[in-house]
């Protein structure tokens, strides 16, 4: 299945400054390790050293937020968009 990644700013040094990528991959998790192989170092940001999804890093496939579905398990159907967004905090 092939996704659109919409890449935050803060890690657009290993896409090469774009802001959107294709992928490949049946679940988030798939897409994941498909933009490694492409994009070098990207995985070590999105997931934490046991390979999950780190804690201030939100995904969203298509609208929905994959902590409130199946986290890396979460189906990514082709055509969908994948938006990785790191949580800002403050007030």
């Amino acid at each position: 299945m092939s996704v659109t990644v919409r890449i935050p700013t803060i890690l657009r040094a290993y896409t090469g400054g774009k802001a959107e990528v294709s992928a490949e991959g049946a679940t988030l998790g798939d897409v994941i390790a498909d933009l490694e192989k492409s994009h070098t170092g990207i995985s070590a940001r999105v997931l934490d050293d046991q390979g999950k999804l780190r804690r201030f890093v939100n995904v969203y496939v298509n609208d929905d937020d994959v902590r409130f579905e199946q986290g890396l398990e979460t189906v990514t159907p082709d055509g969908a968009g994948v938006s990785i967004i790191p949580a800002v905090a403050g007030g």
